[in-house]
């Protein structure tokens, strides 16, 4: 058992921090409470003077698909084939054993959704992971959370010498799959003996059930709506990722209620579909009422800068309470994770970071204590 003691706790769900125990039995959270007994077996924490947070998470990055300081050889986020790959299974491609999830967890960034990149249509799928660990099978909290499809720039750019020349080649590319895939699953449910598998087509089957949603490689307004119209379509779950122009229809996008993982925002704009980035895109879409979850595409920003890019939200016009929820709850709920980690709550995982200061003050702030599934890592 572990026990911390006399901490500030910011659970992410409370209007307002308190002070308060944890107690942690088999890596789950057991009890939240003042002056909590504990035995002589029992490992103590003294958090006084100090703040708890839960576990960072990012909702959308290529953790351990694209490798530190490598290159080809530890590069493994895009197939470059084959445009349509929805087969493909992002937990094939994680190295766990990269040293940028040292890097994650010694920063706080305790879970991660990582997959496929955005250079095909249809990419693969997604898995959220804790960042401890060296097999990536003993890591994983949910799998699979999602089937990675892209719009926009880069499918475009990655396969103009194949045939996907435009917008409309994307959009229709992915049509054409789901309803291949609607008409697949509609005969193996009638048991027809002549259905030949199809392993692609098979692969779509947990997106047209609405058991995963499709995650949205989307940057411009007009590529929002195209996968906005096209889950419409089909009925299916959707999540946008990346969302670079959603502030400027922020209202509009709040109505459809769809969760949005916003950035990465610490670069220049590397392509035109960038240029109307902005760190006052998160203030703008949570105010308007979106559920907003920050990201870092890393290794677009390396993963230990979450909270760094959070608190440049923050400057940028966000409330410090909605911040903390867009790195932490709210990716929880938007990879479908959140009944096991992202806030501070009984029966939750025991995920924490224990720090000095604001977990957003990164100048000043000290990490004292990271503890994954109630184990201290540091």
């Amino acid at each position: 058992m572990l026990c911390i003691k006399n901490g500030l706790i910011y659970d992410s769900v409370s209007e307002k921090p308190f002070y308060s125990d944890i107690l942690v039995n088999n890596g789950k959270i057991e009890k939240i409470e003042q002056n909590i007994p504990v035995s002589k077996e029992t490992k103590v924490i003294d958090a006084s003077n100090l703040n708890i947070y839960p576990g960072l998470i990012d909702a959308h990055c290529h953790l351990g698909l694209s490798e530190h300081g490598i290159g080809y050889e530890g590069e493994d986020t895009n197939e470059a084939n084959d445009i349509l790959t929805p087969q493909l299974r992002g937990i094939d491609g994680v190295n766990p054993m990269d040293v940028s999830f040292e890097k994650a967890l010694r920063a706080g960034v305790t879970c991660v959704a990582t997959g496929p990149g955005s250079s095909n249509v249809l990419g693969g799928t997604f898995v959220a992971i804790k960042t401890k660990g060296k097999i990536i099978d003993d890591m994983i909290v949910k799998n699979p959370i999602a089937m990675k499809c892209a719009f926009g720039e880069n499918p475009k750019r990655n396969y103009k010498e194949k045939g996907n020349m435009s917008r409309m080649t994307t959009a229709s590319r992915l049509r054409e799959m789901l309803l291949r895939a609607k008409n697949y699953m509609d005969k193996k449910e009638k048991a027809d003996n002549k259905q030949i598998f199809d392993f692609k087509l098979e692969s779509l089957i947990p997106v047209l059930k609405g058991e995963i949603p499709l995650k949205a490689h989307a940057h411009r307004l007009d590529d929002i709506f195209t996968a906005i119209r096209i889950a419409k379509e089909f009925n299916v779950k959707l999540t946008l990722e990346h969302c670079t122009e959603a502030y400027l229809a922020a209202e509009k996008i709040a109505k459809e209620n769809i969760p949005l993982a916003v950035g990465p925002s610490l670069t220049f704009a590397t392509k035109y579909e960038l240029k109307n980035l902005t760190f006052e895109s998160p203030a703008i879409l949570s105010k308007a009422g979106c559920q907003v979850s920050i990201i870092t595409d890393s290794p677009v920003i390396p993963q230990e800068y979450l909270a760094l890019c959070a608190s440049l939200a923050i400057k940028s016009g966000m409330d410090e309470k909605e911040a903390l929820k867009s790195i932490t709850i709210n990716p929880a709920k938007h990879i479908g994770i959140d009944n096991r980690v992202g806030s501070i709550e009984v029966g939750k995982d025991a995920d924490f970071v224990i720090v000095e200061e604001s977990i957003f003050d990164i100048f000043r702030n000290k990490i004292y204590y990271v503890i994954v599934d109630g184990e201290i890592i540091q």
